[in-house]
């Protein structure tokens, strides 16, 4: 018999509840993802490089990672991220790079049908 395990953190589950109304309403099968995502372990959270970022997007990209994104490269491109969570040497390089750092619920306002996004882990 496996431990069925709550997440505590109030503002992930509201995220959560948040993505799977925004899926219903909008049929996003994007933001259905997301959640599932979201609610497995933390342990299972994607953890993403700007390096990796750089590599994969292109200029004016609107970039999802369903958990952290981290300092360690460079960015050369101007783009959108939206994360859960950013480290403090992450926000500086991306602003510098005239990059927009956002929560996921902000573009879960700005882009309800998720059209566009690029999702990395």
């Amino acid at each position: 018999m496996t431990r069925q395990v709550e997440k505590t953190n109030p503002r992930l589950t509201n995220l959560i509840l948040l993505l799977k109304n925004t899926s219903r309403e909008n049929e996003a099968k994007i933001w259905r993802e997301i959640a599932g995502r979201l609610e497995t372990p933390n342990r299972n959270y994607a953890e993403v490089n700007l390096s990796k970022i750089n590599r994969y997007a292109q200029n004016g990209e609107t970039i999802l990672v369903p958990g952290k994104v981290l300092g360690s490269g460079m960015l050369e491109q101007s783009v959108k991220i939206a994360a859960l969570n950013f480290s403090e040497s992450a926000t500086c390089k991306i602003r510098d790079a005239n990059g927009q750092c956002m929560t996921i619920e902000q573009l879960l306002k700005d882009n309800p049908k998720g059209s566009g996004v690029r999702i990395l882990r």
